[in-house]
Order: structure tokens, then sequence, then C-alpha cells
């Protein structure tokens, strides 16, 4: 046995069965719930079925995907789209100026802080590639008439010619989600009745016909279109004497309106804007009373809660790392008590007492909180119920799902696994979810913390770095007490582990292995 081998083998005996899983055990993970499979994806890519230009525009007679110049340009639907990111990019350039005043910002190396270049907007040679499918009937609470969603995930990639006439294609940090609905009420299947969810879900968790449900083969022919989300890197920084390392990602929504019929801006679900509901009394006091009355707390507590417009923000711009601990980087910071006092407030939207008396409050009218049982598990989910909060967490960077690099005749590492351990984390979730449509029930849409999966009693997470396996979050004894902060109390590690403080974070740690 080899050296290498041996101390792999001790490794493995020292964790107890904790292990970091394969690409072929993730794309198990994930079966029924995602098309994470390169093949197959490059496949569809090549065939034009599941373009882009062929989803909006089904009567094109384009042989080949679209570039980006053609794209944006020869598809009304999209016109929004550039000029949208453009203008968020100059206010994120104003932002970093006043806060930075002595660093360079551009395009380009031997800047302090180096932009995405939008001229790929707007290229011949560049495109999105499809690089996942992925299935969010875990969303149907939004809107059960179209069972949940669909989203294609398409990333974009810059290809250049060689001297031997091929092509070299580069990713960029960059995704387009088109989110389609599962289905509308409309739609039949191929003997003329109603596709229910049910039925959806069959077909995926079977590895059916899942494809013929994508896109409208009706009047209207827009009828499953919902919205677009895009990613994209905006900056990367190193570390100066001014801040650490940051990589910087801007979220966009775009919502298909079918009276324009162009995708228009729209607000983020969830994402919460800070800034402005800090800088409004009036607002304050609404997105207080709003979150804290029992019957939205409840659905707060289940990750199901739906936060009024008038409360949320256009754009978001998500700080990575973030770490564990709260600070400016997190979307709510600011918002609960004591977060403030630094830089030289203490006047919370959300004080102790606010949330200890709410909590109360649900509990004397017999609502069962799962999640949300402190005042830091209130401003966990404060978090991570957003865009950006979401996406700090147990992300790939600021993404949760880069895809899989099937361009490339021989993947780097980094691009083997295609989603974020946050992503495969959540596919148990997802699949009892589709099991229930598929039977007949009504399911358990609810989620836990984007920190830690909601296993629903399954053991097939146990060990890994997805639940309790080296890496993964834990919680950490409460100074005095001795004892984990109520909402947290089941984040342990696995046999082997033990979680340690890995910040400053009090409550937070990561599994790592025993060391006495």
């Amino acid at each position: 046995m080899s050296r290498a081998l041996r101390i792999l083998v001790a490794v493995a005996a020292l964790l107890g069965g904790v292990v970091s899983l394969s690409a072929a055990e993730n794309a198990q993970l994930a079966r029924g719930t995602a098309i994470t499979d390169p093949d197959l994806l490059r496949r569809l890519d090549q065939s034009d079925a599941l373009t882009i230009a062929r989803l909006l525009w089904p009567e094109q007679n384009a042989d080949v995907p679209l570039t980006t110049d053609l794209l944006f340009s020869s598809l009304p639907q999209l016109k929004a789209i550039p000029p949208a990111i453009e203008a968020e990019f100059d206010r994120y350039i104003s932002r970093y100026k006043a806060t930075y005043p002595a660093e360079t910002i551009g395009v380009g190396e031997g800047l302090d802080a180096q932009l995405f270049d939008l001229a790929n907007l707007r290229s011949r040679d560049t495109r999105f590639v499809l690089v996942g499918i992925v299935n969010r009937m875990d969303r149907a609470y939004v809107s059960e008439e179209s069972c949940g969603e669909i989203r294609l995930i398409y990333r974009l990639a810059r290809f250049e010619s060689r001297p031997d006439g091929g092509k070299t294609a580069t990713r960029l940090p960059m995704t387009l989600n088109l989110v389609m609905k599962a289905r509308d009420a409309r739609q039949t299947d191929g003997s003329g009745k109603p596709v229910s969810c049910a039925e959806i879900a069959r077909r995926w968790l079977d590895n059916g016909d899942w494809q013929d449900l994508i896109g409208s083969r009706f009047s209207p022919n827009d009828a499953m279109l919902d919205r677009i989300e895009t990613n994209v890197q905006v900056s990367v920084a190193p570390k100066s004497a001014l801040h650490d390392f940051r990589s910087d990602y801007l979220l966009k929504v775009f919502k298909y309106d079918t009276a324009t019929k162009q995708f228009e801006e729209s607000t983020l679900e969830n994402q919460i804007d800070r800034d402005r509901i800090l800088a409004d009394d009036a607002l304050r006091r609404g997105f207080r009373d709003w979150l804290l009355a029992p019957e939205n707390l409840r659905e707060f507590d289940r990750g199901t809660v739906l936060i009024p417009e008038k409360f949320l923000a256009m754009a978001a711009v998500v700080p990575t790392p973030a770490g564990l601990d709260a600070s400016a980087l997190q979307p709510e910071f600011g918002m609960m008590q004591g977060e403030g006092k630094a830089e030289g407030r203490d006047d919370p939207v959300f004080s102790d007492d606010d949330v200890v008396g709410a909590l109360k409050q649900a509990a004397a009218r017999g609502i069962d909180l799962q999640n949300v049982r402190s005042v830091a598990g209130f401003q966990r989910r404060l978090n991570d119920v957003t865009c950006a909060g979401c996406h700090q967490t147990r992300g790939i960077g600021g993404f949760h799902f880069p895809g899989v690099d099937w361009l490339a005749g021989q993947p780097s590492n980094s691009a083997i696994v295609p989603a974020s351990p946050h992503f495969f984390g959540d596919q148990v979730r997802r699949r009892d979810i589709l099991t229930a449509f598929a039977a007949g029930k009504r399911p358990d849409f609810s989620r836990g913390f984007a920190s830690r999966p909601q296993t629903r009693g399954s053991r097939e997470l146990a060990g890994t770095e997805y639940q309790d396996g080296w890496g993964a979050h834990c919680s950490l004894q409460t100074a005095g007490s001795g004892t984990a902060d109520k909402s947290f109390t089941s984040w342990s590690c696995a046999k082997g582990l033990t979680c340690q403080a890995a910040a400053a974070s009090r409550r937070i740690g990561m599994c790592f292995i025993k060391t006495r």
C-alpha cells in the first residue's frame, strides 16, 4: 500500500465514515430533481432544443444558438436586460469610488478592483450555454396553479478561434436563469387531458418525458414564461490595506409581462431593501409590525414567507466571502439590536424584546415554530431568507449553480461539481416534495436554514459535508450556559468530528477533526 493510500485510509478511519462526495454521488443526490449530466446538457444545447432563443422565439430559422450581440438585439423580450445591468454597474462603480477614493476600478489588469467586461453582453464571440435544468416544484407555495417552477440555467462563455480552425471556449462569471412555470392550467398531455402537478412530478422522478413539459406547445406560446434571473461577478478586488479580498456579485430579476411581451425589471423575492428601510421611519415600523405578526412569523419560520414588494430591492450586490459573523456584508446588518453600535447607531428595526415578545405571542396562539426559536435564529433567518444572504451561504463564490464545464475536453476540478453544497444539501427536501406531489398528497414546503439541510428523516446526507461532516456548519455552546442556542440545537457533527469556532462567531462553528 502506498504512503498516500495509507494516509487516505487513516483519515477515513479517523473521520468515522465522514466523506466528501464524488461527482457521481452528487449526481445521485440530484436524481429526479435536476439535470446535471454534462453529455446530456451538451446534446440539448447543441440541438438548439432548449436554447434561450428557441424557447423565446420558437419560429426562428437559425440553425445555431445566437451569440449575445444577436440575442439581445434580435429578441425584443430581452431588450431591457443589458441597459438595466449597465445602470447597476454605474451605481456600483460610484459607490466603490466613494468608499475607496484612493483605489482604481475598471476593466483590465493592474487595477485595484477588476470589473466584469460588459462588452461580453454585446459580442459576436460570446453566448449563453445550457449548464443545468432544475426542478423547483418545491416553490409551488408561491403559485399552486403553476405547480412551482422549472429553471433552465445558462452560463456565459466566450469562443475564440484557434489556428487549426477549432474553437476554444472560456466560461465567464455570469449565469442567466430562464424560469418557466412547471405547468400552465391550459396545458394538456398527448391524450388531451390536463397536465397535473402529480404527472409532472412523476415524469421527473421516473426520468420520463420531462422535456416535453418545458416550453409551450399551445396558445399563447409565452404562457410558461415567468422571469429571468441574472447573476454576474461584478468585480474582484485583492486584499489591500483598506479591505480584505472581495468578490462581489450582482443579482437582478426580470419578470415577464404578458401585456408588453417583455421581461421587465422587478424586485427580488424577499431581498429586503435594508438601506431604504433604515432611512424611513414609516417603513421601519411597517416592516417590523408585518414580519412579527404571528401568521407572517409562522411562514418566516418555515422559509415560505413572501415579503411585500414595498420593502424589497430591485437589485442585490452579494459580497463574498461574508464569513460567519454579523457584519455590514450581510443584507440584514443594522436591523437587529446591537448590530449598528460600531457605526454610531443603536436604533434597531427589531429589538431583542420585539423578537422575544413575538415568539411568545406565536406560542400562545399554538404556532409551533421549528427553526426560529431565539433572537439568534430570527437574525439568521432574516439573512438567509434574502437572495443575497442565501448566496453568501455555502455557495461557490456567489453562485449556487455555476454548472459543469461540458465545453472543456478535460474540465478542471473546480468545474466537475456543478453546484454548491447548499444546492446538493437541499435535494433531499426537494425530492420529498416531488414524491408527495406524485402520490397526490399536499407537500410540506417548509425548509430549514440555508446553512444546514432539512433531512426529513433521511440518512442520505449523514456524514457528508452537506449535513454534519467535515466543514459542515454546526452549533457552538453558548458561553456561560454550556448549551447550544435553541434555534440550532440539532446542528451537531458526525462521529470523529467536533464543532469548533471558525471565526469570532459565538454561535456557529464548523465540524473539524477532534484534536483532543
